[in-house]
């Protein structure tokens, strides 16, 4: 726990700013010196730290996250955003690449190598890597109880479903398991689910989501492993933000 009332407060301040304003927080952490960074951020809750390091100059964030202890690593640099993760890889050493390797699920590994590769307006631009899944042969309580684990903001709207090698084999939709017996398997209790893959265009969703009744589509690699999702509101383009000067001659 930190003792400093100082640098608490300046880990209060650092918080209250990447919440208000993650851009302009990273650009501002951006311009100290590593250590300094570390002391502002080293307390901070992994959401905060996520939402900081997406926007940050690659080489900082790269240098950030290879001081944070391992763990602490790993469960950051999985829920930051494809293509910043991409970016963060190809600045770590070799050493710390192999490090991350030995901890990371390989699939992730490879969807990291290969995000370089993605073409602008491709699924692998736009999904995340946070998502809740679990074995066909995990019971239906045992997901239940993981889910009441999760903060409210954090439940998911589905649930996924693995086999033993990680390939996808159904979805659970996070509202029906009020209804299911606690007692029986995942696996008994799927749906169907239309996978993509990170290559394909995000214009082609529009298509599929009006077909599914679901506003989450995960994504899965050429071995079927689930990777990702992509939701629904990905397809949705923020109207541009008019300038000082655009506002004042409207």
């Amino acid at each position: 726990m930190n003792n400093n009332p100082m640098q608490h407060l300046a880990v209060l301040m650092s918080e209250k700013l990447i919440a208000v304003a993650p851009q302009t927080a990273a650009q501002t952490l951006a311009a100290l010196a590593t250590h300094e960074v570390l002391l502002l951020v080293g307390g901070l809750k992994a959401q905060s730290l996520i939402a900081v390091l997406n926007p940050m100059d690659p080489p900082k964030a790269a240098a950030v996250l290879r001081r944070l202890p391992l763990k602490q690593a790993c469960y950051v640099f999985t829920h930051l955003e494809v293509p910043q993760a991409a970016r963060l890889w190809k600045e770590f050493a070799t050493p710390y690449q192999e490090r991350l390797k030995s901890v990371l699920p390989a699939a992730f590994v490879q969807l990291v190598q290969a995000a370089n590769g993605f073409e602008p307006g491709s699924v692998g631009q736009v999904m995340r890597t946070d998502f809740v899944a679990v074995r066909t042969e995990t019971k239906v309580a045992e997901l239940i109880n993981r889910l009441k684990n999760l903060p409210r903001k954090k439940l998911p709207r589905v649930c996924f479903v693995t086999g033993k090698n990680e390939e996808l084999k159904g979805v659970i939709s996070t509202v029906e398991l009020a209804f299911f017996n606690p007692q029986v398997v995942c696996g008994s209790v799927m749906n169907k689910f239309q996978a993509v893959r990170p290559q394909d265009p995000v214009s082609a969703l529009q298509t599929i989501f009006a077909q599914e009744t679901l506003s989450v589509l995960p994504v899965v690699n050429e071995d079927g492993v689930l990777v990702g999702v992509v939701e629904k509101s990905a397809l949705l383009v923020s109207p541009a933000k008019k300038t000082l000067w655009e506002k004042l001659k409207g």
